[in-house]
């Protein structure tokens, strides 16, 4: 690249030297590529394009190995499924079976303490007209204290059926672990699909770079993509003519088979010379100075372009 810089200076240099300024300035097209490569490594599966092929944004361009992330992914969905389960079950009350068995052991106590209210009163009659002992007396009047202690044990055991089986703190811990287990799984999702890359836009595909079967690193690149609006001329301008350029400004470019000359505006203006000579600069020496000068065409007609064609630019 330096020679070809070297050669398109020289020859202005001669061109200017024979004519005075030069009516135009020689250059080459330059392209912009766009290398895509998939994050993580693996055999190339499929590839989608070869070289000279015109690809639209979001078309398939290849397919790496998926096996060991298609696991991956179908491990992280049972674990979600584990921990949401298992946050349900805490979060929610007994099964009704079991609340069901409860009910009918609180009906049974309470028939049980109204039975012993019956007897109390009973003997406490008795024990009032002198037919029956203090020692009865006191024993109906303990059953009956029993039975409406067991009662109110029945009731509270009821109210705890109905409610969450664990304590907040473990079920906040079993949501937690729910939503990390989701987290997981969105990450296997993601990881699974950096395995098939799509082109980022409408290109061409300008070179493949592996063939399906062969390893591929991490950040390899697969597939080179040339971009229209990626193509863009380069040309030399000396040192007389670089103060009056503004970036913006039309230029035309000619090019053997292009057929009609190719506008384009000038995109950046380089601030140091290019290939400056080794000596004290004179006023003879100044003229021998030129600029890299960048012009981007339209996409429409930046396809005419190819990287490294030779063009001749004329400034508007």
């Amino acid at each position: 690249m330096m020679l070809a810089r070297i050669a398109a200076a020289a020859v202005l240099f001669l061109a200017g030297c024979g004519s005075g300024t030069p009516s135009s300035y020689q250059g080459y097209a330059e392209g912009e590529f766009v290398l895509v490569a998939a994050p993580f490594g693996g055999r190339l599966e499929k590839r989608h394009v070869n070289r000279g092929e015109q690809v639209e944004a979001g078309s398939p361009l290849f397919l790496l190995e998926q096996e060991n992330e298609k696991a991956a992914r179908r491990e992280a969905e049972q674990r979600v499924r584990e921990a949401e389960a298992k946050a349900a079950d805490l979060a929610g009350g007994r099964r009704k079976p079991e609340v069901d068995a409860s009910i009918a052991q609180e009906a049974q106590a309470k028939a049980a303490r109204k039975l012993a209210d019956r007897t109390l009163q009973q003997q406490q009659a008795l024990f009032e007209k002198g037919f029956a002992s203090e020692e009865a007396f006191n024993n109906a009047r303990a059953a009956y204290e029993r039975d409406i202690a067991r009662v109110e044990e029945m009731e509270a055991g009821i109210r705890a059926a109905r409610q969450a089986v664990g304590r907040e703190q473990t079920i906040a811990a079993a949501k937690a672990e729910a939503e990390a287990a989701r987290a997981a799984l969105a990450q296997s999702d993601w990881r699974l699909g950096q395995r098939t890359i799509a082109a980022p836009m409408k290109a061409l595909v300008h070179d493949t770079l592996y063939s399906e079967g062969e390893w591929v690193g991490a950040g390899s690149p697969v597939v080179s993509l040339l971009p229209p609006g990626n193509l863009k001329m380069r040309f030399f301008v000396p040192e007389t003519v670089v103060g009056a350029l503004k970036v913006g400004q039309e230029v035309r470019a000619s090019c053997d088979g292009c057929g009609a000359p190719i506008p384009a505006k000038i995109s950046y203006i380089s601030r140091q010379a290019e290939f400056t000579p080794p000596v004290i600069f004179s006023r003879e020496q100044r003229a021998k100075l030129v600029f890299l000068v960048e012009a981007r065409p339209a996409p429409a007609d930046a396809v005419k372009l190819k990287p490294g064609q030779p063009l001749d630019v004329v400034l508007n």
